[in-house]
Formats: structure tokens, C-alpha cells, sequence
């Protein structure tokens, strides 16, 4: 068996998008596991930002990292919440060495049951 996972796309924009990610996990888990392919994005663009976040974390934690050499963990996510890093000009890729850019996510000591849904808001 797998995780039950799900990605929907909310709004798509010429520079922006809203995204809706779901996991219900059979206790497998999730390792960097690719959710924004940003060479798909209109214009190709070479890095996004994430503006907002709205997320809930059941039983496990979630790892978001953005897709380098060695990967950049962004946020660790566990419970309820809602992130808006718009006033501070967007949570940026820190556009370490190599790799992509692109957004993964690993969930964190899972069990069958735990879950998370994460509602992302980026820009480019």
C-alpha cells in the first residue's frame, strides 16, 4: 500500500499559484516527494516564493523543503495554522548549490492514520 495523496490546483495565474496538497498516510510516509514542479509553471521561472500557507498536520510532521544538492528545509509543520509571509516580502529559495528549486515535502514519524493538508499560496 501507499499513502492516499492528493494535489489540486486552487488558482493558476501568470505568476501565481494556489495549490491544495492532501496525505492520508498508511505509515509509509512521504520522503521528498516532489509537490511543485516549478519548470512547469508558466514562463518556466528559476525559483517561486511562498506568500501564504494554511496547513493541518494530524499525528506526524511535515517537512517542506525546496529541491537542492543538499536540500533546503523551509518549514517543519505540525497542528493547525495559517503562515502569511507576505509582509516580509515572501519565504524565498535560499537558492542554495545544485538541484531545482522545486518544493518537496517529507512527512515525520507517521503512523497509519496521521494526515496533513496544506493549502500553498506561491509566486514567481
Amino acid at each position: 500500500m501507499a499513502d492516499a495523496v492528493s494535489t489540486t490546483t486552487v488558482f493558476s495565474g501568470s505568476k501565481r499559484k494556489v495549490l491544495a496538497f492532501t496525505n492520508v498516510s498508511d505509515g509509509t510516509g512521504e520522503s521528498a516527494v516532489l509537490k511543485i514542479d516549478i519548470s512547469a509553471l508558466t514562463g518556466a521561472p528559476t525559483a517561486v516564493r511562498i506568500q501564504k500557507l494554511w496547513y493541518s498536520v494530524s499525528g506526524m510532521a511535515l517537512r517542506i523543503l525546496f529541491d537542492h544538492n543538499t536540500d533546503d528545509t523551509i518549514l517543519v509543520l505540525g497542528g493547525n495554522g495559517f503562515l502569511d509571509f507576505t509582509a516580509m516580502g515572501n519565504l524565498p529559495d535560499p537558492a542554495s548549490a545544485g538541484g531545482t528549486g522545486d518544493i518537496l515535502f517529507t512527512t515525520i514519524a507517521q503512523v497509519a492514520n496521521d494526515s496533513y493538508s496544506v493549502i500553498m499560496e506561491i509566486e514567481w
